[in-house]
């Protein structure tokens, strides 16, 4: 028999999410689908939301397999260009490209002059990662204009606070000094951003988290803001044993029993995924019934709580996140995200798409 860990894709929950999406905003959507769509299969989830008008990624070779795959959408690879080699693929293959730096522009001189390439300029307004500051803008953005492989550009930022305060407000006021200019398309808006700041949307938005089920906000959670999770990651117990008082459990003994107890060991470790800092008291279900995860996670395995689960036993169902316990509670549980989380699920585990 396999192990019983396994990841369930709700496909029906990515359509929901991006018509909740639809429903914030008058703009085109950029479905954010990077790193493996989050964890969730960049196939698969590209399908589900076939009904964004464009798809955003890194990764070259992705953006080539969605194009043979008959996605006829926008295609736009965030971090544009690494070699004058992609400039040609992109233009092969009609992909849009992100110009953040100089060096950048430099690679167009290599691009055929018939060509027809669609390129997103991307301030930097206050993030510090990539992007043309400021003095830089003007003279970047007449460069690639006048290049006669270039058929539109598309202005873009990338906010540091949305979800948090100060909010967008420096970044946005910054941004709308330089672009205002200019009558040429715009994109701001991440998730955050998005639910919370309808000046930012422009022309496209980029959801991202938001498409997964995910919160983008700490104090919000994605119940609360219509969202259904798209990953459930479940698995079995595999063994249950008794705790005496003083006993400890898992490496390092960071957790002791106060008195008898019952616990249980579920198969999942962070060799799956599963973040190793979780700590004692992080939210996990088994048989539907919420409890707790009970000291250091190990790479194969962690340990619950069955105190008061009397009727657990070997086999019961085990919830890791997703449905009845929020991926957003387990990381801020490990210290983290639900970003790292979804996207450090590990090859290992077989994922079924319904």
């Amino acid at each position: 028999m396999p192990r019983p860990i396994h990841a369930r894709i709700d496909l029906s929950a990515l359509e929901h999410n991006l018509h909740l999406v639809r429903r914030q905003t008058s703009a085109r959507v950029m479905a954010v689908i990077k790193a493996n769509a989050y964890g969730h299969g960049l196939l698969p989830a590209a399908d589900a939301l076939r009904a964004a008008d464009g798809f955003a990624l890194l990764d070259i070779q992705e953006a080539v397999r969605l194009r043979e795959a008959g996605f006829r959408q926008t295609i736009l690879l965030l971090e544009g260009a690494f070699s004058p080699e992609d400039v040609a693929l992109m233009a092969e293959h009609q992909l849009a490209g992100v110009i953040h730096s100089p060096h950048q522009i430099a690679m167009l001189e290599a691009c055929p002059q018939r060509e027809s390439l669609s390129l997103w300029l991307k301030l930097n307004t206050g993030m510090n990662r990539l992007g043309f500051v400021p003095e830089q803008f003007a003279p970047a953005l007449e460069q690639v204009r006048r290049h006669p492989a270039v058929r539109e550009v598309t202005l873009m930022t990338h906010f540091a606070h949305a979800d948090e305060r100060p909010g967008v407000a420096a970044q946005l006021e910054r941004f709308e000094s330089l672009a205002s200019p200019y009558r040429l398309a715009r994109s701001l808006a991440n998730s955050a951003a998005l639910l919370r700041y309808p000046a930012t949307h422009g022309d496209w938005v980029r959801p991202g988290i938001m498409l997964y089920g995910s919160s983008p906000f700490a104090e919000v959670s994605a119940e609360q803001l219509g969202l259904r999770p798209v990953m459930t990651l479940t698995s079995q117990l595999i063994a249950v044993t008794e705790l005496q008082a003083g006993q400890a459990v898992g490496y390092g003994g960071t957790f002791r029993a106060d008195s008898a107890m019952r616990i249980g060991v579920v198969a999942c470790g962070y060799a799956d995924g599963y973040p190793r800092h979780a700590a004692t008291g992080t939210p996990i279900l088994v048989d539907g019934q919420r409890t707790r995860t009970l000291g250091r996670v190990s790479m194969d395995m962690l340990c619950v709580d069955l105190t008061r689960l009397p009727r657990a036993e070997v086999g019961s169902h085990v919830t890791l996140w997703g449905e009845g316990v929020s991926v957003d509670e387990v990381a801020q549980a490990a210290g983290t995200i639900s970003y790292e989380a979804l996207c450090a699920l590990a090859p290992r585990v077989p994922q079924t798409f319904r």
